[in-house]
């Protein structure tokens, strides 16, 4: 597994968040929005990749209690499904026992490069369409059962001390 623990201001993760298509304030130091998170962040010959996760006590959507894969982008560090998948063991890991509504990831159809199947590799990783919002979002559901085994990372982002140094 190539991912490694990271944190919301993590400097090198920023610029990744920043070219995300969901990213509303480009340039604020903080990419993941309130609520407890699991922020991890890969890097491969000059390749990188980012993904967040956000527990939040109260939501505006449907699924309360779910995990959200608030954030994916991936840079060319590997297979995106099979990054995905160990992102969700890395959550699992980092959270333990998932929520009976498992995770859920919101797509924006108008927002990514056009292809068949928006979300397709959140559904090469297991991931099922179960709705779409009323602004058009497509809703993606990764029930506990079809999760990957927990596999725990090392922290490995820079320490807000060395950032300030």
């Amino acid at each position: 597994m190539i991912w490694t623990r990271s944190h919301r201001r993590d400097p090198r993760a920023l610029v990744l968040a920043d070219r995300h298509y969901s990213r509303q304030k480009p340039g604020t130091d903080q990419f993941v929005k309130a609520g407890s998170c699991a922020v991890f962040y890969a890097e491969v010959d000059g390749c990188a990749a980012l993904w967040a996760t956000v527990v939040q006590r109260f939501v505006g959507h449907a699924w309360p209690g779910a995990w959200e894969c608030a954030l994916f982008r991936n840079e060319g560090a590997g297979v995106a499904s099979k990054l995905i998948r160990d992102a969700v063991a890395a959550t699992l890991a980092h959270y333990g026992e998932p929520p009976t509504v498992g995770m859920i990831t919101f797509v924006d159809p108008a927002c990514v490069r056009k292809k068949r199947d928006p979300g397709h590799s959140f559904i090469i990783a297991g991931f099922r369409p179960i709705a779409c919002t009323l602004k058009g979002l497509l809703v993606l559901q990764l029930e506990p059962d079809r999760m990957p085994a927990p596999a725990p990372l090392a922290f490995s982002a820079p320490s807000f001390l060395e950032e300030a140094a």
